[in-house]
């Protein structure tokens, strides 16, 4: 087996050279008249909507697409109040599924005067193309304005073009009121306006002390509380999920187990934290755990409350003494364990808030199980608010969370979607498979917002018939479910964190890379994700020897970060190798910009250097403009655009061929950072990449590749556990100085 090799050298980083040119619209179409006054009407009635309305000075608009739209299709002067666009005034997103297709749908918080004054402008453009155009305004027609051949009267020019181009993208304008009721205590988020969301629920008598306030615009009601939301503004709703967390008992039978079963004590192994329901403090791995109840004392406990939570880090300590067939070579961990919750009802909220403090609080933690979950199915419209606080604890904090992802009832047959939390995008999510890597019974699905491939991955997390062994307050035992999967993942995480020394992105790309194989992209499962983790973590960071694996960890600072100097072996004038590739990184999020919830995309270009520039192994043609059109939703499902995972590369066939050579022969990496809000929360963004070649005749080519990288300047290190492990010990030893 080849060792992983970590390679270091410098990226360069520049600004985007390019500059939006003219606006036009789409070839071959046009934009009718009878659209725009379509528009026009609509956006009337919005102002004959909002002159009653006193809650706020604002008002709120929907904007319907046409379809799903890239950020460049957005509305730009079309209720625009800024010179930088109508993306400031942006206060959510969804998708409108109801003619089968997927439409963006996206909510504003506007001025009511700009609703005016987009009405007298749009009469403008009505009149202009009555006038000018009879009725009706072509691609050609838009080029003649923007080259200064054709006249407009009344507006300008770049304004004109840019309010058709708007429309033409827009179906239609509304305002949201119809909402449907809550049945239990649920967490609601408002819609955010110019005035403190407190303040408005204040004047329709929703006094601080009849809800709990999380956030500035979220809030846990009970459903009276919320009816008397609905009446009075429906429309400041955004959407609205159950605070409530139902935890089931854990089917587990009882084992036979050797009466002198134990284990030594713990020396300096890493810490993981585990969050979940609470831990017994008597089981023969006492000693490798450090307990903290984080519920109220006031609330008792009772011998089941402890089960769940002690057999999740019975796993994480001791895993592979209770299931030997899963012997990772990962060894043993120790815990620090917070019980935050007990067996049946939770309120989520109070999660949240502990696991806010805990992270806070325990900054030498960097890597995280939860196994905890909601029965319910999560929105396909926004994130779950129990996810979003995952999401931003993982993008403020060097920290992971790995995450089961939920079962089925048993009396449930067809499909259902992931439960809260497991809807996290930064987070891992695993899902279980059965001794023969099929998906279990119980396994829900995925994807998230319609669009995000989740789970992650999976691993063996036992079935009825065929268990998983963990250790509980009375013994050991044998059950089954995601929940026990996930502290599996959570060990292979710990070992190439702590003890490899990898960053999370570069760890997290590792896992799925080796879960993928040489499976495309395209195969991603919605129930197993990118597919079933390798037992042993030698198969993590050892790779084939006919095979060369890379991994690379660097930040974005600007448009572009690039590297065209990575030196691939030549034989016979060839390249005799296919590749992959597999970027991770954690962005910023956005759970009040619904479906479109992550702030930053990070588009991978990786292959050959052809006349200095990139020739992508997957023909990735989205920074290719003005040589094709890709619709955004085209651009999502080919290239994962918006999605913190990119795996690029190719199908391992029967009789791969040789690849040509082009210039001397280098390779090169590209990242091109492109951000949704006006934050630039990209800057300064870490990302982690795991390349690997296979050498389609089977030859080993890794030492050539380590020399042709050397004398490029790269710095080659060899990612070698025996050594990883030695370094880590030596740097754990206690030093003592001597008076």
């Amino acid at each position: 087996m080849n060792t992983v090799l970590q390679l270091k050298g410098h990226f360069e980083q520049r600004s985007n050279p390019n500059r939006p040119g003219p606006r036009n619209l789409p070839a071959k179409q046009k934009i009718k008249v009878s659209h725009v006054i379509d528009l026009r009407n609509q956006i009337s009635d919005l102002i004959t909507f909002w002159n009653d309305k006193k809650l706020f000075t604002k008002a709120l608009v929907s904007v319907h697409y046409t379809d799903v739209v890239a950020k460049s299709n957005r509305i730009k002067d079309l209720l625009s109040e800024s010179t930088k666009g109508s993306n400031e005034s942006i206060v959510g997103a969804r998708f409108d599924t109801t003619d089968d297709d997927i439409k963006h749908v996206i909510t504003h918080c506007i001025y009511k005067d700009t609703l005016k004054r987009t009405v007298e402008e749009l009469d403008d453009c009505i009149t202009i193309l009555n006038t000018q155009f009879s009725g009706e305004l072509s691609v050609s027609q838009i080029d003649d304005i923007n080259a200064n051949r054709t006249s407009i009267a009344n507006i300008s020019k770049t304004k004109f073009v840019s309010l058709m181009v708007d429309c033409f993208h827009v179906d239609y304008i509304n305002i949201d009121t119809d909402k449907e009721s809550i049945e239990d205590r649920s967490i609601v988020t408002l819609y955010e306006t110019d005035v403190r969301s407190a303040q408005i629920l204040r004047q329709i008598g929703l006094s601080e002390s009849k809800y709990q306030q999380l956030d500035d615009i979220t809030f846990v009601m009970n459903p009276d509380q919320f009816e008397i939301l609905k009446d009075a503004a429906p429309y400041l709703i955004a959407m609205a999920v159950t605070d409530i967390t139902e935890i089931p008992a854990v089917d587990s039978n009882e084992i036979d187990e050797d009466p002198n079963f134990s284990i030594t004590g713990p020396t300096n192994e890493p810490i993981v934290g585990v969050i979940d329901t609470h831990f017994y403090d008597k089981v023969y791995f006492r000693d490798w755990v450090e307990y903290h109840n984080e519920q109220s004392k006031e609330i008792e406990l009772k011998p089941n409350d402890y089960d769940h939570g002690t057999m999740v880090t019975s796993i994480i300590v001791d895993g592979p003494t209770l299931n030997p067939r899963l012997e990772d070579n990962c060894g043993h961990f120790r815990v620090r364990h917070f019980g935050v919750a007990k067996n049946g009802r939770n309120n989520s909220s109070s999660i949240m808030r502990a696991i806010k403090r805990i992270v806070a609080e325990n900054k030498d933690i960097k890597v995280w199980n939860l196994s905890l979950g909601s029965e319910l199915e999560v929105n396909k419209n926004f994130i779950s608010p129990e996810a979003a606080v995952l999401d931003e604890l993982q993008f403020k904090n060097d920290v992971v969370f790995i995450v089961s992802g939920t079962n089925k009832p048993e009396e449930e047959i067809s499909k259902k979607r992931l439960g809260a939390p497991a809807d996290s995008i930064n987070s891992i999510i695993v899902n279980s498979v059965d001794f023969e890597q099929r998906p279990t019974e119980y396994s829900r699905v995925g994807p998230v917002l319609s669009f995000f491939n989740k789970p992650d991955l999976s691993y063996y997390g036992g079935t009825f018939e065929d268990r998983i062994n963990v250790y509980a307050p009375y013994g050991k035992r044998a059950t089954y479910g995601t929940s026990f999967a996930a502290p599996w993942i959570t060990r292979k995480m710990a070992f190439l964190i702590y003890k490899m020394g990898l960053t999370k992105e570069v760890a997290k790309a590792m896992l799925i890379d080796s879960a993928a194989g040489w499976k495309k992209n395209e195969f991603t499962s919605e129930v197993i994700g990118y597919g079933v983790v390798p037992k042993k973590i030698d198969n993590i960071v050892q790779c084939e020897n006919d095979e060369i694996r890379f991994v690379i960890s660097e930040v974005s600072e600007l448009f572009d970060t690039y590297n065209y100097n990575i030196p691939i072996p030549v034989y016979q004038e060839s390249q005799p190798f296919i590749a992959k590739a597999t970027l991770c990184y954690f962005p910023k999020c956005s759970r009040n910009q619904g479906v479109d919830y992550t702030d930053t995309e990070l588009d991978l270009h990786f292959g050959r250097i052809k006349d200095n520039s990139i020739k992508p192994i997957d023909n990735n043609i989205q920074n290719d403009e003005g040589k094709f059109f890709l619709k955004e939703g085209r651009a999502r499902q080919l290239y994962r655009k918006w999605d913190n995972i990119k795996m690029i590369g190719e199908e391992l066939k029967s009789s791969p061929r040789s690849r040509k050579v082009y210039d001397d022969g280098r390779w090169g990496i590209s990242l091109k950072t492109k951000e949704r809000l006006l934050g630039n929360s990209g800057k300064g963004l870490n990302f982690g990449l795991v390349i690997t070649l296979k050498e389609i005749n089977g030859k080993n080519r890794m030492e050539e590749f380590i020399r042709l990288c050397t004398l490029r300047g790269w710095l080659v290190n060899r990612i070698d556990i025996e050594h990883q492990i030695d370094v880590y010990n030596k740097a754990d030893v206690e030093v003592e100085f001597e008076d």
